[in-house]
């Protein structure tokens, strides 16, 4: 439905299982029944809302609605001078594509690049107006010295751009391979070489949103954190994404081929790395703007003398993307999924723990950040400056699109064999009958793409968890919901969903905070884990 500047309310379709979530579920009591987690959706997805932009009125309505339901469990301010605020300053960055382009440069001759159909220009980083450079192959683009891989290795790279296929070789683990694969951790790598610029071809197996849906809301303005400090890319100069059915284009002349990179890829085996035969000549023009949003933060006061001084975090993110390019006609982007249902899911947990009375010795920390959209901002501004002390927290539980559009019946869990978070997540769970597994996908780098994941930086150990799909049928539905919902307008409230699967996750995570906040025990990183290196002080969070 197109936005038209009038409040439009779409028509509600949901599949209602038992209140349980099916017959393993049903032998646990469950607070929750999914309506009310639904009705928090209802509110904060609502074409009202106009799809939670951040730095738009609708983030700020949507927000306005999150502090109010807190105030009503009973939570107190954990914000900025006594709210339940934290003002988080970015910049918008949108590119100027009638003052841009791109060619290719063949033995002298300039083959123009179709933006939006073979490539598109990334505004993530701050693309300098003129970049001119010859291209090399890198596979993957990776330096791990962990496992002694070094994709760039014995290459010339000073002043040339990259050219590198997203993944990783099945010899790196997919924490690992997803730590390295982040935009600041790559480019240090990079850098140190004196690469001028990145094009990445994404991989074709392994794409959430299809090329045609990534072209059309390119001009969608991307945002940073308006402190310098926050760069992790500075000094990169060029930026693209480049479409895998247009890449055959680059490796003409070269000896190779995409389609025997992209079959290699597809099954995580080492790549080629090898000089190409084109440069790339880019000109661009970005507009900047200044951007005001908001973090809400709120806590529920730990009983014990001791431990109420740490914190369990539960962390959602609030935004979406906003209105965009019409798909079917519609242009808001309301994210019912991703992520109102992580938020309801957190005011649904706080209401019923202030319903209970029930104390607990650990204080909980609600986080709700904004900008997670644009590259996890909000959660990276709080993990620099945290409204309470940064060694205070204890863990983090992260909630983000977990998906109830089937049974609860098998639960993927992010960071499962990082700390001993993953243990208990498998001992919650299986008491509801719930199946537990790791990433089954890890070329998707779910672990970086999430907020938890600046939890980790700091040394908090963390986890995220969503509903995975446990047939053939639902391993079908769920690839269709990435293919036509995610990122799309139909992520709105008239899409199905699973209300006792929805319950039966809210009761898991639910139960899982409070073993989290009672256990005496202090959440810890497993001891061959990558990212205990992240535990500050000695403590080995």
């Amino acid at each position: 439905m197109e936005h038209n500047g009038a409040v439009a309310k779409k028509t509600l379709v949901f599949l209602v299982v038992t209140a349980a979530g099916g017959g393993a579920l049903a032998q646990a009591k469950n607070p929750f029944d999914g309506r009310t987690w639904w009705a928090h959706v209802e509110a904060l997805a609502s074409d009202a809302m106009e799809g939670r932009e951040t730095g738009s009125q609708g983030l700020v309505r949507a927000e306005a609605y999150i502090v109010d339901q807190l105030k009503q469990a009973g939570l107190q301010p954990a914000g900025e001078k006594g709210g339940y605020y934290q003002a988080v300053r970015l910049e918008s960055r949108q590119l100027v594509e009638t003052d841009s382009s791109a060619a290719l440069v063949r033995e002298g001759s300039s083959e123009p690049v179709k933006l939006g159909e073979e490539a598109l220009f990334s505004t993530r980083v701050d693309l300098a107006p003129q970049v001119e450079a010859p291209l090399v192959f890198v596979g993957y683009g990776l330096r791990v010295p962990e496992k002694d891989h070094d994709d760039l290795a014995g290459l010339d790279l000073q002043g040339k751009v990259v050219v590198l296929f997203n993944g990783a070789p099945e010899t790196i683990p997919g924490p690992l391979a997803a730590h390295y694969q982040t935009g600041g951790e790559r480019w240090k790598a990079l850098q140190a070489k004196g690469v001028e610029g990145v094009i990445a071809i994404p991989n074709p197996a392994a794409m959430d949103v299809p090329w045609s849906r990534m072209a059309l809301n390119r001009l969608h303005p991307s945002m940073e954190l308006a402190d310098p400090a926050f760069d992790e890319t500075a000094g990169e100069r060029l930026a693209m994404v480049w479409n895998p059915a247009a890449a055959e284009r680059l490796f003409a002349g070269s000896g190779h081929t995409f389609a025997e990179v992209a079959a290699l890829g597809r099954d995580r085996k080492p790549l080629p790395r090898f000089p190409l035969t084109v440069s790339i000549r880019a000109r661009t023009r970005v507009s900047r703007q200044p951007v005001e949003s908001a973090n809400v933060v709120a806590k529920l006061p730990g009983s014990d003398r001791t431990l109420e001084q740490q914190y369990v975090v539960l962390s959602a993110h609030a935004d979406h993307i906003g209105i965009g390019e019409p798909i079917a006609g519609d242009r808001i982007y309301n994210g019912a999924m991703d992520n109102a249902s992580g938020c309801a899911l957190l005011l649904d947990v706080a209401a019923s723990l202030h319903r209970s009375a029930q104390p607990l010795r650990r204080s909980l920390l609600f986080v709700f950040v904004t900008a997670e959209e644009k590259g996890l901002l909000g959660s990276k501004y709080f993990a620099r400056y945290p409204t309470v002390p940064a060694s205070s927290m204890a863990a983090d539980l992260n909630v983000d699109m977990f998906l109830p559009i089937f049974p609860l019946k098998l639960l993927t869990v992010w960071g499962k064999d990082e700390s001993d978070l993953g243990d208990l997540a498998s001992r919650v769970a299986g008491e509801r009958g719930v199946r537990v597994q790791a990433d089954p996908e890890p070329q998707r780098n779910i672990f970086i793409r999430s907020d938890q994941y600046n939890f980790i930086r700091l040394g908090v150990p963390a986890l995220m968890m969503g509903i995975a799909p446990d047939s053939e049928t639902e391993k079908k539905a769920f690839t269709e919901w990435l293919r036509h919902r995610y990122h799309a307008p139909s992520d709105d409230l008239a899409q199905p969903v699973d209300l006792g699967a929805a319950a039966g996750y809210e009761a898991i995570v639910r139960e899982l905070a409070v073993a989290v906040a009672d256990d005496p025990h202090r959440p810890e990183w497993k001891p061959d884990s990558f990212f205990k290196r992240f535990a500050r002080d000695g403590a080995s969070r």
